[in-house]
């Protein structure tokens, strides 16, 4: 798999640019601000419907213009593929494939995998639980596309709901009484969506776990070993006892069913509906909990080193290559939608200016060998050795391939 065009209309800083590139290594070389970041979250775009650097599609657009094009052609098995996405803030986004009828943007989704390493990529360990709950998500999305719809449900009814959480706690504020009895049908709904999500971003982290693992120990100093595990909110809000929580948060926890999950769900909304009424938010659900990382028996959160947290770093994101390559079945049922049929496309945006002499040639030597790699840099001397290969300069809005 890999990208063989890019074109953009009003996408970041660009009113118009064509980047045609081919299999194997390109670095795009520039100085800062030129735009070479933007031609990457671009390609990025297409796989994930998100940008690794901003939480919504309005940054995305150049200012003053209404809407941005991002035009993809993708070499998939000697076949190609050629996906056209249309951002409109404020609206929703639509697609195209093959020149044909506009549809929902997320039906593209799958066409396109990539993997991108970033400087952001550190806030997957020291940074708060939502970016690693991202990290889950869009994975998750790559592997198996229908989630996107699961997870565009539940981001739905939790806004549904938690209006109404805080409209009854004002009711009830001001002495006016409120009427709960929608609030069963909106349990109804999160605790379906949410446990779907449960359920696969369980499986995910079964999967992820030894690969990330094992990628750890190829880019660290061997200190520790990197372990991961899914918390769930569930946990304290059904209050299990410490041992009980511990276990279910363990790398030996049984995979849970969907069915149980939800009970549980409905069970926890239920014992909080007081709390949550008062305080106007949900509690409970996949949007409040962790992925949690250990390095040794401490959490690599508060307690790694700069350089073991980028190892950690870098070790999710090969684990993720991984998985995008083989594909996984876990135990407990959820398996992809696809099969082993080619490598996602590696981006390295301005990855190597963070990372000490070992860790950036230790990078570089695992995934020189993928069948396409995008590198950004200010200047060529930031490649590394075995990253060496075509060269785009990017300067003020233009690009020019170097020969």
């Amino acid at each position: 798999m890999y990208v063989a065009h890019l074109s953009l209309t009003d996408f970041r800083s660009y009113p118009q640019v064509e980047l045609p590139l081919e299999p194997g290594i390109t670095a795009l070389v520039g100085p800062n601000g030129q735009g070479k970041t933007n031609l990457v979250e671009a390609i990025g775009y297409v796989a994930t419907l998100g940008s690794h650097r901003v939480p919504s599609d309005a940054a995305l657009v150049r200012a003053g213009a209404d809407r941005a094009v991002v035009r993809a052609k993708v070499v998939r098995e000697e076949r190609s593929t050629l996906v056209e996405i249309e951002v409109t803030p404020g609206r929703a986004n639509r697609a195209r494939v093959n020149g044909g009828s506009p549809g929902r943007a997320r039906d593209v989704l799958g066409i396109l995998r990539t993997v991108l390493f970033a400087p952001e990529d550190l806030a997957l360990v020291k940074g708060d639980p939502d970016g690693r709950r991202r990290f889950l998500d869009d994975l998750l999305v790559q592997l198996t596309p229908r989630i996107a719809g699961v997870l565009t449900d539940y981001e739905r009814v939790l806004r549904q709901r938690s209006a109404l959480l805080k409209s009854a706690g004002a009711a009830m504020r001001s002495r006016a009484g409120a009427d709960l009895r929608t609030l069963d049908v909106w349990d109804a709904k999160l605790a379906q969506a949410g446990a779907q999500i449960v359920v696969a971003r369980q499986a995910l982290v079964a999967a992820l776990r030894p690969q990330a693992a094992d990628a750890y120990r190829k880019v660290s100093s061997g200190q520790g070993e990197l372990e991961m595990a899914y918390r769930s909110s569930l946990d304290t809000a059904l209050g299990l006892p410490d041992d009980e929580d511990a276990r279910a948060a363990s790398a030996d926890a049984p995979p849970a069913t969907a069915e149980l999950v939800e009970a549980r769900l409905l069970e926890a909304m239920g014992r909080l509906r007081s709390k949550e009424v008062e305080r106007g938010v949900s509690l409970v659900g996949p949007h409040r909990d962790d992925l949690v990382l250990t390095l040794g028996a401490l959490p690599a959160k508060g307690y790694a080193s700069h350089g073991e947290s980028w190892s950690v770093a870098l070790a999710l994101r090969l684990a993720s290559w991984t998985l995008l390559t083989h594909g996984f079945d876990d135990a407990g049922g959820w398996a992809a939608d696809w099969g082993p049929d080619g490598e996602p496309v590696l981006i390295l945006d301005d990855v190597f200016a963070e990372l000490d002499t070992r860790r950036r040639d230790r990078l570089a030597e695992l995934v020189a060998p993928a069948r396409q790699v995008l590198v950004t840099a200010a200047v060529p001397q930031d490649v590394p050795e075995p990253l060496t290969g075509a060269r785009v300069d990017v300067m003020g809005g233009e690009v020019s391939r170097v020969v």
